[in-house]
């Protein structure tokens, strides 16, 4: 008898040690929610990336709560969260269980991607002239708080993109028309002195055009993606670039750029193999046209900023994998905005270009992606997602006004995306 209450009594002490220990030293991890449960979106994917960056892992639960992250509790964690203002929710073991066995259940559409380290970051922007204060990347980076490093012409052609797993094209020119402002802006003096300062790169690093000089910079930033870099571009570089890789063999700039006129066979002399996403498109040889060719659908389209808006695809998570990754989001239908390349026209994507995004009442792809040898490149339309119509000296968007944009967590979705463990193809 004594034994038995000695048992007992043993029993009811380890029973009040259980109940009485705090739910976290019992739980198994930290769940981010992606859905509306969330105050703070942009800045969770900073909380990803630092838990990535300070040698752990995060899974991202692709459709579960529009996408959201799972991350083993440590206390450091959750102090993060909370130090970056961001909801987050501790888990038991049995709860993630349940939530694990939920997304592995072949007739749900969700999936689990390990991220496993996080991808080294460049963003191809000048460094001097024109300011890059209001590339939405820069942005959003900076608001996410995650690292990143600014590379221009020079470092690309020393050969420093090989140092990198991601890199994004600030709304840059690579024709060598500087963004074709010249009747717009060419009174203005910070127009000639930016024009003087690429001239004289140019010149420095051994091209005696500044078009000669961009076009080798987009072969090496191709290379870089074929080698299996992570190339992402968004406005005037999205397009721009596939221009100057097709006119490699010819001369689309008018003498008010470069000394001399455009060859009157240019057109002819594209090469469409060059490029990463665009074919069979027209060059604007016009110096006086804003318009660099007839991928962009711009100058054509007459929709109310009221009614411009494009829809995300839902695709496969346990299939197509990548293009679900990248469009993760809250919402499924994004407000547009304009650019110096706002949307592409879908006669002009080559046949492999996936479309993630699209105007269903238009023929313009808002978001697409596509592979390129090793690596892959995601092309997003526009300047700014949270300014409509921005102009040159209008002042940044402040993003801590703007902390649950939907159209800003496609670009995070790209960052992150270099560090997903590589699954094998299943189709």
């Amino acid at each position: 008898m004594r034994l038995i209450v000695k048992y007992l009594l043993a029993f009811s002490f380890l029973f009040l040690i259980i109940i009485g220990t705090p739910l976290r030293a019992r739980s198994a991890s930290i769940l981010i929610p992606m859905d509306d449960a969330q105050k703070d979106h942009l800045k969770s994917y900073g909380v990803a990336f630092w838990v990535l960056k300070n040698g752990g892992e995060v899974d991202w639960l692709l459709n579960y709560r529009s996408g959201s992250f799972l991350t083993k509790y440590e206390k450091k964690v959750e102090d993060e969260c909370k130090v970056r203002g961001i909801s987050y929710e501790v888990l038991t073991d049995a709860k993630v269980n349940e939530i694990e066995t939920q997304i592995s259940d072949p007739s749900v559409n969700m999936d689990l991607v390990k991220l496993e380290k996080a991808p080294r970051i460049a963003v191809y922007s000048p460094k001097i002239g024109v300011t890059p204060s209001d590339d939405a990347v820069i942005l959003v980076l900076k608001y996410a708080e995650i690292p990143f490093d600014i590379v221009y012409d020079e470092e690309v052609l020393k050969g420093d993109l090989p140092k990198y797993d991601w890199l994004h094209l600030h709304h840059e020119d690579f024709t060598g028309q500087y963004s074709k402002n010249y009747r717009r802006y060419r009174s203005q003096p910070k127009f000639m002195e930016d024009r003087k300062l690429q001239e004289a790169t140019a010149l420095r690093l051994g091209y005696k055009k500044v078009s000669q000089m961009k076009l080798a910079v987009a072969q090496r930033i191709r290379a870089f993606c074929a080698g299996g870099g992570f190339l992402f571009a968004m406005c005037s570089g999205a397009d721009s670039i596939d221009i100057a890789l097709a006119a490699a063999n010819t001369d689309i700039c008018d003498a008010v750029y470069d000394g001399d006129p455009a060859d009157p066979m240019a057109q002819s002399k594209l090469d469409f193999t060059q490029t990463f996403a665009f074919r069979n498109f027209t060059v604007d040889v016009d110096p006086f046209s804003r318009r660099f060719s007839d991928i962009d659908v711009s100058y054509a389209r007459r929709i109310d900023p009221t009614h411009d808006f494009f829809t995300l695809f839902d695709f496969s998570a346990k299939w197509d994998v990548v293009p679900s990754m990248l469009t993760q989001d809250h919402e499924r239908v994004i407000k547009g905005f304009r650019g110096l390349a706002t949307a592409f026209n879908k006669d002009k994507l080559k046949p492999d270009v996936t479309i993630m995004g699209e105007l269903k009442t238009a023929n313009e792809a808002r978001y697409i992606h596509g592979e390129y040898g090793k690596g892959q490149w995601t092309f997003y339309g526009g300047h700014d997602p949270e300014d409509y119509q921005h102009n040159p000296n209008d002042p940044p968007t402040d993003l801590s006004l703007h902390p649950n944009s939907p159209g800003y967590r496609l670009i995070l979705n790209n960052v992150l995306f270099p560090a997903a463990r590589k699954k094998k193809q299943k189709t």
